[in-house]
C-alpha cells in the first residue's frame, strides 16, 4: 500500500504543477486517512469524492452531501481544494463560466485511479452481493406481473418495426441449419449453424479439451438442435448418443453463481453455464450478431464489438449538449425472460432456440438452487446480444411516448446518430431523456443516475469520459504494483499503465514508474513499438533494434516478454475429430489450424512467465534499422 500512496504523491504533484497549485496538504490527509482506513480509503472513498465530482457537474453546483466524509470550507471541500477552485467558485460552490479542463481531469485522476484495482472483496460484501442477486430476482418477477397492456403492445410493435427483418432472417438460418452460401456479404462461414466453446470452465467445471467429450445433453435442446448433428463428428459416430445422458427439464444442471472482481466496494456476479448451453448458445449468437452488424440501420443503433461510435457520441454529447448517457445498475440480471418472449414472439424457430440454450435455474452460494424469472446473467453468450436489442427497443418506448405518437420506419432512420446502444451504455436526445428513463423503468430496469448525464457538459459511455469535447478519462490501476520480477501479470499490468500515463501526457509519474521497473528489471527495459510483444516503455523516440534476425532480416530488440502456455488438456478419438472439424468449417478453410498443439493443450493458461531473449522490433508495421 506504501508503493500506491507514493505513486498517487507523484502523480498528484505532477498535475498539482499543470495547474500551478500544490497537494502537499492533501498528501498528508490522505496518509492520515490511509493510517486509519487503511486500503479502503484509495479504493472506496476516493472514487466516492470522484463520482461525487460527477454529480456537481450535473447540477452545476457542490453541496457537501457530493463528497460525504471530507471537511469543508465555505463552499468546497478542503481535500483537493486548490483544483476544486479551479472549477467551482470558491464561496457559492457554483461552477465557474470557464472551469479548468486540466483541474477536472486532475480530480477525476486522483480520485477514482484505484477504483477498479483487482483485489478480491471481502465475504461479507460478496455475501451481500448474493443477497442482491436474490432480491433482483423477486424484483423482475414483480415487474413481470405489473407490467400494462399499453407497454406491452408498444414494446411488441416496435421490436417488429426495428428488428423485423433482422430477426426474420436469423429465424430461417435456425430453421434450416444452414447460412445460404450465396450470401457472400454474411461475415461468418456458409455451411452449417456452428456451435463452439469457449476457453473458460463451465457449470460441470469442465476445462480446455475435455468440453468436446460432452456426455450431457437437455431434451429441450434436443427438439431443435440434435445431439447426432451438434455434438458428434457424423453420422458414422452416432453410437455416441447412446452414451449422452439426456437430461428433462426438471433434472437440468442450474448456472452456478459466483462472484468475480470488480471494485473492492462490490464484485460483479456471473453465471457460469452448463457446456451444452454455452455450446449451443455461441452458435446463435455468432449468427445474430453478424446479422444485425451487417444491418446499415441496425449497425448505426446498436454495437457488440466497437465502442467507438459510442464514444463519438458521448463526445459530441458533451459539447452540444444535445445527446444524453444513460447507465442501468444490473442491467443484465434485470432483463427478464418475459420480454425476451415478446421480443421474438414471432420467429417461433428463434425464439425456441434461445429459449432451449436458455438455463432456467441458478445455484447461488448460501441461497441454493432458484429458478430464474431473469432472461440470463452475464455468462449466456447471449445475454450481451439479446439485452441490447430489449433496452434499445424499450429506448424507442420512450421516445415515442415523449413525440405522443407511434412511430414510422422512417422516424427510426431520423434518429441514426441520435439513439445507440453498446451493452448498458445507452444513448438518446436529451429532449427525450426524461421520457426514456421513465420507460426504462416502467420494464423493470435501473438507471444509475450517478453514472447517467444530461444536464452539464459531462457526459461517460463505454470507458470514455469527456467534458465540454475534452477527454478527461483518467488511467487506472489495475493490479497491485509488482515487488519482484516473478510477479508478471502485476509487472504486465504496471508497464500498462505507465505506458497509457505516458500518452496522457503525465511524462513525470511515468518516469517515476520507470525507475521501478528497471530495477525489476534489471536494466533491460528498452523502448518498444506500441504493436511489440516484448515488455518495455513507448515513447515518442523511434525505437530502435539492438541486432538484425538473419532469418527474418528485421531488427530485434533484447527484452523480457510474457510468455504462457495453455494448460495440458489432451484428448483423442471422437472429441478431438470434433474439434478439428469443428475449426475447419469456422474457417471455412482447408488450411491446417495454426496451434498444432491445441489437441494437447488448451484453454485459458494458469499462469504467466517472463522470458529474457531476442523479440521483432517493429515500428508503425515497418522495420527500423
Amino acid at each position: 500500500m506504501k508503493s500506491l500512496m507514493l505513486f498517487w504523491k507523484e502523480a498528484a504533484e505532477e498535475l498539482a504543477a499543470w495547474c500551478c497549485t500544490s497537494t502537499a496538504l492533501d498528501y498528508k490527509k490522505l496518509e492520515s486517512r490511509v493510517e486509519h482506513e487503511g486500503l479502503e480509503f484509495l479504493t472506496i472513498t476516493l472514487p466516492t469524492f470522484g463520482k461525487g465530482l460527477e454529480k456537481a457537474l450535473e447540477r452545476r453546483k457542490v453541496v457537501p452531501q457530493d463528497f460525504p466524509g471530507f471537511a469543508w470550507r465555505s463552499g468546497l471541500p478542503l481535500f483537493l481544494r486548490g483544483f476544486l477552485e479551479r472549477v467551482f467558485d470558491a464561496g457559492t460552490g457554483r461552477l465557474l463560466d470557464e472551469p479548468c479542463i486540466d483541474s477536472l481531469f486532475a480530480i477525476r485522476q486522483l480520485t477514482l485511479m484505484f477504483g477498479k484495482i483487482l483485489i478480491p472483496c471481502s465475504d461479507a460484501r460478496v455475501g451481500k452481493a448474493m443477497r442482491q442477486f436474490i432480491q433482483c430476482e423477486k424484483e423482475v418477477r414483480e415487474t413481470d406481473s405489473s407490467m400494462s397492456a399499453e407497454d406491452v403492445s408498444a414494446f411488441q410493435r416496435l421490436s417488429v418495426l426495428i428488428f423485423g427483418q433482422c430477426l426474420s432472417d436469423v429465424d430461417k438460418i435456425i430453421h434450416d441449419g444452414e447460412v445460404n452460401p450465396i450470401d457472400k456479404d454474411y461475415p461468418v462461414y456458409a455451411g452449417r449453424v456452428l456451435p463452439k466453446h469457449g476457453p473458460g470452465s463451465t457449470a460441470e467445471r469442465l476445462l480446455g479439451n475435455r468440453k468436446f467429450d460432452q456426455r450431457e445433453w437437455t431434451d429441450r435442446l434436443e427438439r431443435i438442435f440434435p445431439f447426432s448433428e451438434y455434438a458428434i463428428p457424423n453420422w458414422r459416430y452416432l453410437y455416441l448418443q447412446d452414451r449422452a445422458h439426456f437430461l428433462e427439464p426438471g433434472e437440468e444442471r442450474p448456472v452456478r453463481v459466483v462472484p468475480v472482481p470488480k471494485t473492492l466496494k462490490t464484485p460483479r456476479i456471473i453465471a457460469i453455464e452448463p457446456t451444452c448451453m454455452q455450446y449451443m448458445q455461441q452458435a446463435i449468437s455468432m449468427v445474430l450478431v453478424s446479422r444485425i452488424e451487417k444491418d446499415q440501420i441496425l449497425s448505426r443503433l446498436i454495437g457488440f464489438t466497437d465502442q467507438e461510435p459510442n464514444r463519438q457520441m458521448a463526445c459530441r454529447g458533451s459539447s452540444f449538449m444535445d445527446l444524453a448517457t444513460l447507465d442501468l445498475s444490473e442491467a443484465s440480471d434485470r432483463v427478464s425472460n418475459q420480454h425476451v418472449r415478446q421480443l421474438l414472439r414471432n420467429h417461433p424457430f428463434l425464439l425456441e432456440a434461445v429459449d432451449a440454450t436458455r438455463s432456467r435455474k441458478a445455484d447461488v452460494p448460501g441461497h441454493g438452487v432458484i429458478r430464474l424469472a431473469k432472461f440470463a446473467s452475464m455468462g449466456s453468450a447471449l445475454c450481451f446480444p439479446i439485452e441490447a436489442m430489449v433496452f434499445l427497443t424499450i429506448a424507442f418506448v420512450g421516445i415515442e411516448r415523449s413525440l405522443n405518437r407511434q412511430l414510422t420506419k422512417s422516424d427510426i432512420k431520423s434518429f441514426l446518430g441520435q439513439v445507440r446502444v453498446y451493452g448498458d451504455d445507452i444513448i438518446v436526445p436529451v429532449d427525450h431523456v426524461r421520457s426514456v428513463i421513465g420507460a426504462l423503468e416502467d420494464f423493470g430496469l435501473l438507471v444509475n443516475t450517478d453514472k447517467s448525464f444530461w444536464n452539464g457538459n459531462f457526459r461517460e459511455s463505454c470507458g470514455g469520459d469527456f467534458y465540454d469535447g475534452v477527454w478527461v478519462t483518467p488511467v487506472r490501476v489495475r493490479r497491485v504494483f509488482p515487488s519482484e520480477r516473478s510477479n508478471t501479470r502485476e509487472l504486465i499490468s504496471v508497464v500498462s499503465l505507465r505506458n497509457q500515463l505516458y500518452y496522457t501526457g503525465m511524462w513525470k509519474t511515468a518516469a517515476w514508474l520507470d525507475e521501478r521497473i528497471t530495477r525489476l528489471l534489471g536494466g533491460i527495459y528498452p523502448i518498444v513499438d506500441s504493436e511489440s510483444a516484448a515488455i518495455g516503455r513507448h515513447s515518442v523516440l523511434p525505437p530502435k533494434g539492438n541486432r538484425i534476425c538473419p532469418d527474418l532480416q528485421v531488427p530485434m530488440v533484447r527484452a523480457y516478454r510474457p510468455v504462457s502456455k495453455p494448460p495440458p488438456s489432451p484428448i483423442g478419438g471422437e472429441g478431438a475429430l470434433l474439434k478439428c472439424l469443428l475449426s475447419l468449417e469456422q474457417r471455412n478453410s482447408d488450411e491446417p489450424i495454426a496451434d498444432s498443439e491445441h489437441l494437447v493443450r488448451y484453454g485459458r493458461s494458469d499462469a504467466v512467465n517472463t522470458k529474457l531473449g531476442w523479440t521483432p522490433l517493429l515500428y508503425g508495421g515497418v522495420a527500423t534499422y
